[in-house]
């Protein structure tokens, strides 16, 4: 796929019909419960193969563990949260490599297959393409919130769930439709990942912030200032190329920079099918999906929102 632009993940070519995704990710503990942080590390990882249009196979774990610290009993949890996962997926894991760490990481390197005529990256976005948004933004501001104590049991259990659900279902469903573009939106924010996709394209994105899907409670969270430190370096990065309406609450600008875990697919579908797939994506239990954009041809490699 070359490294000009960034992509989702890389794609090697092996034969006409079989090309390899080859992706990484991992991070520091989200959540508390250490099964549920290996299911989320690996949705997470996973998350790129799907958005790339493929189909994941085989997983490597990655570990960092401060054994000198914590007991290996919690590291076998998270071991076996993403074995779980992978399982769900119908991955294969095939090993791993771990070291001691004085802060405890965990993900794993994944690779998908795909046919090499129908790779799906950022950069294909087409004019009067709908923007397809299928699960609700607002985690990293609620992962800081978890971090300090704040958040309800409840808001952890939803989020946490969220951010451990796989987007396979919404990859193999947009698969029967005329998808021009997709990318899943994870640590650069909703604005950041659509910023990807614009930039060196000629043509910009028009999004609808009431459209927007934002999970509960994040509203709260973001007026006690509970931002990621990513946020800021999302908003300062990106913020050049988005141009808000006067009647978008601030809050909400910031939360279109926040930086997501595990988030949902931004599908870039044909505008006449728009409906359909997300009647589809309704129906598979993905309630949170919506529409919340276009693309336009003005303004040139900038995002509006109304």
């Amino acid at each position: 796929m070359g490294l000009d632009r960034p992509d989702d993940a890389g794609v090697y070519k092996v034969s006409e019909d079989l090309a390899l995704i080859q992706t990484v990710d991992f991070f520091t503990p989200i959540v508390d419960d250490p099964y549920w942080f290996g299911q989320v590390a690996a949705a997470n990882a996973l998350s790129d193969i799907y958005a790339m249009g493929g189909t994941p196979k085989t997983a490597m774990n990655l570990v960092g563990f401060p054994v000198k610290k914590m007991d290996i009993s919690i590291l076998r949890q998270i071991i076996q949260g993403g074995l779980d996962k992978l399982t769900e997926a119908g991955v294969v894991l095939v090993g791993g490599h771990s070291v001691e760490d004085n802060e405890l990481k965990y993900g794993l390197s994944v690779t998908g297959f795909i046919h090499p005529n129908n790779v799906l990256t950022k950069k294909e976005i087409r004019l009067a393409d709908r923007l397809i948004l299928t699960k609700p933004i607002g985690t990293g501001v609620i992962n800081t919130a978890i971090k300090g104590g704040l958040a309800s049991k409840e808001t952890i259990d939803t989020v946490t769930e969220l951010m451990a659900t796989l987007n396979r279902e919404a990859a193999t469903l947009m698969q029967e439709y005329e998808v021009h573009a997709c990318t899943d939106i994870t640590g650069f924010g909703l604005l950041g990942h659509i910023a990807e996709m614009v930039i060196g394209s000629g043509i910009g994105v028009e999004l609808i912030a009431k459209a927007i899907p934002i999970l509960p409670d994040s509203l709260d969270f973001a007026a006690m200032g509970l931002f990621p430190a990513g946020a800021y370096r999302n908003k300062e990065f990106r913020e050049c190329m988005v141009e808000f309406s006067s009647a978008i609450d601030p809050l909400v600008r910031d939360l279109l920079f926040d930086p997501q875990t595990s988030g949902g697919l931004l599908i870039c579908v044909e505008s006449t099918q728009a409906e359909a797939l997300l009647k589809d994506l309704h129906a598979a239990g993905m309630g949170d999906a919506s529409i919340i954009g276009k693309v336009v041809g003005k303004p040139r490699e900038k995002i509006l929102v109304l």
